[in-house]
């Protein structure tokens, strides 16, 4: 079978530890392994199983994107649900990161046409649990993080590929975004 690839940004520190805290401590809560098999990050190309080949051009059209976008900022701000199943930490300032999206899939209609352009808005957010919540702890948990505030807010000065070993997801490669980029 074919490998699954992601691309994502992750959260430099100190929002990478604060949320990987958060991941860990509904894993802790509620036994959810989703929580822990990938760090905090923002999803930008959702899991798409493509041939080993496909790391190859993934890499290289990633790495020219990157080469002509800048640094921007994101702002996380408070928890929200999708449904019952995926408990996330809002991203509050996203034009910014709407438009990098944006751009990344005009890029990939051109550079990586096997990124299918998708069907559903894009809904940016961090995860930090999905899918394996056990629901009869669902209601104990959306009453423990609506009491509860984060915020934060970082630079995205890269985003990262990642591949699916079987068990977890791992890094493949991270493209860092220009700075001269739009100046």
């Amino acid at each position: 079978m074919n490998p699954l690839y992601l691309v994502a940004l992750l959260p430099p520190e100190p929002v990478f530890s604060q949320t990987w805290e958060l991941k860990q401590e509904v894993h802790r809560l509620t036994g959810s392994r989703n929580a822990v098999r990938l760090p905090p990050h923002i999803t930008l190309i959702p899991p798409l199983r493509q041939p080993a080949a496909f790391e190859v051009a993934a890499t290289a059209a990633l790495a020219a994107f990157a080469a002509t976008q800048a640094s921007f900022q994101v702002g996380l701000n408070g928890f929200a649900w999708f449904g019952s199943r995926t408990l996330l930490v809002r991203v509050s300032e996203s034009e910014a990161l709407q438009a990098f999206h944006a751009a990344l899939m005009d890029w990939c209609r051109t550079h990586l046409p096997e990124v299918a352009p998708e069907n559903r808005p894009f809904t940016p957010h961090l995860t930090l649990a999905t899918r394996d919540l056990p629901p009869a702890q669902v209601p104990a948990l959306q009453k423990q993080f609506a009491a509860r505030s984060y915020a934060g807010t970082f630079a995205v000065r890269n985003i990262t590929l990642f591949r699916h070993d079987g068990q977890q997801w791992q890094p493949r490669a991270t493209f860092e975004l220009s700075r001269a980029a739009g100046a």
